[in-house]
């Protein structure tokens, strides 16, 4: 949370003086579930959405949009175990696609917020779950 905040700091400057620019803010699905044994990650996660949000309120009549993003599984090194052994099902019977994402999708959504097709859009999270959070 500490590195969102103070790179956000810094880039707000030359965005201000522009009049434009949007700062997207990777959060998790963890933030609103809260996952045992990663207090801390779920917390930090927690505080991006409350900064973006609150981010938004300041500086969107400045021309800056500002949004998040909250991946759910994403298919990555760190996560490939979650999809072998018995557990792996009870994981993806609580994905309604039932299948984990991937980077390519979570960039997907980061280019879409980043564009001006996303000009009408600040202060939100954009959970990129597969349904996880329905």
């Amino acid at each position: 949370m500490n590195a969102v905040f103070a790179i956000s700091r810094e880039v707000v400057k030359v965005m201000e003086k522009q009049a434009s620019g949007s700062i997207i803010n990777i959060s998790s699905m963890a933030a609103k579930y809260g996952l045992p044994r990663v207090i801390a990650y779920s917390a930090s996660k927690s505080a991006i959405e409350g900064m973006t949000a609150a981010m938004a309120t300041e500086l969107s009549p400045k021309g800056i949009r500002i949004n998040a993003i909250a991946p759910g599984f994403i298919e990555t090194d760190m996560t490939h175990y979650l999809k072998e052994g018995d557990a792996a099902k009870s994981f993806l019977d609580k994905i309604p696609l039932g299948r984990f994402g991937s980077g390519e999708e979570i960039a997907n959504v980061t280019l879409f917020l980043a564009s001006d097709m996303s000009s009408y859009i600040t202060g939100q999270v954009i959970s990129t779950c597969g349904g996880l959070n329905m």
